[in-house]
């Protein structure tokens, strides 16, 4: 906590019949010194600054001898050490803010104690900021990353619904499930990594890239979506087939989501056109990006306003709050990729933004291998570790999904306990657990005399910075997936750690 008693300095104080000249030595000599306290019989009875001795003594020089009670401030501001820096601000600020000039004397049951200034006052309270900031950020972070994973799994879950035989009307009710917390997740999503990157910047992990493909993904992703619209999407790619570039592909989406949400939104009818050229360039390749809107016509402010930060809107006003993230959010990307973005009114009607990117071109690398089924029919066995029971469904769904089947524990204790009487290929470890978490469970399982010792494991956490994957590498996990779970990104680590065989390679437990 931050009371006085630590906010001060402690300079021996002076009495009453100090002679001017000697305090002048005094100051001299302490130059981080701005004003010493006057005691009799260890109690404050006035404060005394550097200037107003200096002056003195340059005004009429006569007055070295003279005591430095002539010169002092009678009615310092005292307060007790153990009163807080706020609360003490508050007293005086509502008191009398002129009187904190000086500086303040701290005693210690009437007992002088130290000197404190303004300095030390507002050193405080911008640390208090500090930390609150903090720490709200770190709630927000975790809330948010908390609500996407909920989120996701509802999206998981309603899923699951459509694709059983339901009644017309509840597949309609578990479609629409979905679509609301696809639109959530996606709105959530785009607000904690604006709120991210305000804290400390966007991350990104360049990779290599087909350019083509990225567009066929972005083609993908949004056909359907124009289409319910009513909306047609023509999407093209204009480069060599075979350009790969070494890029963030989830931010490039971020982009393109935002750009096309937005365009699809203002079009309501016609057609959006989308497209990536790729040429060239000293840096490697020069990417354009362009999404082409048939929609109503804005004026000069609001297209130079488009990207522009949350803070310099008015909020209650804004139609799609939204989309007004989302191409915050493409403009915050950008300027971290170092390229720049501009909207511009088409002759007619709509608008037309574009984006412009220098990007490293990556080497050809051969094609990657269709994913296996791992057996040739025959299921993997995979253990799920994680005590909530939500995550637990939706990763027990995802291994039904890729012809996987699986069994469940509930935390590190569990999961011990199951290798002592079945089998696995796998295991899928949540991180935060009660009794046993999941780098402590990892290390256990790293630590047995036999070949339950190599089984691979897989951290699934929604805390997947880089420092925090390393500590779980080091652990003697063999990879990483952030929730919420991407099914793309689970079935790419899968397809890494099983056997590809005639049948799967069961670790039998001794």
């Amino acid at each position: 906590m931050d009371t006085l008693a630590h906010l001060i300095d402690r300079p021996a104080p002076v009495g009453s019949d100090t002679r001017l000249d000697d305090l002048a030595d005094r100051f001299a000599a302490e130059p981080a010194a701005m004003a010493l306290a006057v005691v009799a019989d260890g109690r404050p009875i006035g404060l005394v600054g550097r200037e107003a001795c200096f002056a003195h003594l340059r005004a009429d020089p006569a007055k070295a001898a003279a005591p430095v009670s002539q010169i002092m401030d009678g009615r310092p501001l005292v307060a007790e050490a153990g009163l807080s820096a706020r609360a003490f601000e508050d007293q005086v600020l509502a008191a009398s803010p002129a009187s904190l000039a000086l500086g303040f004397i701290v005693v210690e049951g009437e007992r002088y104690l130290g000197v404190g200034s303004p300095l030390s006052l507002l050193t405080a309270r911008r640390d208090r900021n500090r930390d609150l900031k903090e720490t709200n950020a770190a709630v927000t972070q975790t809330v948010a990353a908390e609500t996407l994973r909920q989120l996701e799994a509802i999206a998981d879950l309603s899923t699951r619904l459509s694709r059983l035989p339901l009644p017309s009307d509840a597949l309609a009710c578990a479609r629409a499930i979905g679509e609301t917390s696809d639109d959530i997740r996606r709105l959530m999503h785009r607000a904690a990594m604006l709120h991210a990157a305000d804290i400390k910047g966007l991350t990104l992990t360049p990779a290599p890239h087909k350019l083509q493909d990225l567009m066929d993904a972005v083609a993908a992703r949004w056909v359907d979506r124009a289409a319910a619209a009513g909306v047609t999407l023509l999407a093209s790619y204009d480069g060599e087939p075979d350009f790969q570039a070494e890029v963030d592909a989830e931010q490039l989406h971020e982009i393109f989501d935002a750009l096309i949400g937005r365009a699809i939104g203002e079009s309501r009818r016609g057609a959006v056109e989308v497209s990536l050229k790729a040429r060239p360039c000293p840096e490697g390749l020069a990417l354009e990006g362009r999404v082409r809107d048939g929609g109503r016509e804005l004026e000069a402010s609001q297209l130079a306003g488009m990207f522009e930060t949350l803070s310099g809107r008015d909020l209650r006003r804004m139609p799609d709050f939204a989309t007004a993230i989302g191409m915050t959010l493409a403009g915050r990307i950008i300027a971290a990729m170092g390229g720049e973005i501009r909207a511009e009114a088409n002759v007619g009607a709509g608008v037309t933004v574009t984006f412009d990117l220098a990007v490293a071109e990556a080497r050809q690398a051969e094609a990657a291998p269709v994913p296996s089924n791992h057996g040739g029919g025959a299921l993997a066995r995979i253990l799920i570790v994680d005590d909530n029971a939500t995550n637990r469904m939706v990763a027990e769904a995802l291994c039904e999904m890729f012809d996987c089947a699986s069994e469940q524990a509930e935390d590190g204790v569990e999961a011990l306990a199951a290798l002592e009487t079945g089998s696995f290929d796998l295991i899928l470890m949540d991180i935060k657990m009660p009794r046993m978490d999941g780098v402590a469970a990892t290390r256990a399982i790293r630590a047995l005399p036999d070949a339950r010792a190599r089984i691979p494991i897989i951290a699934l956490t929604a805390n997947a910075d880089p420092d925090d994957v390393k500590g779980y590498l080091a652990a003697g996990m063999n990879d990483v997936v952030e929730k919420p779970i991407k099914p793309d990104r689970l079935l790419a680590a899968l397809d890494a750690l099983l056997p590809a065989t005639d049948g799967p390679d069961h670790t039998q437990a001794a």
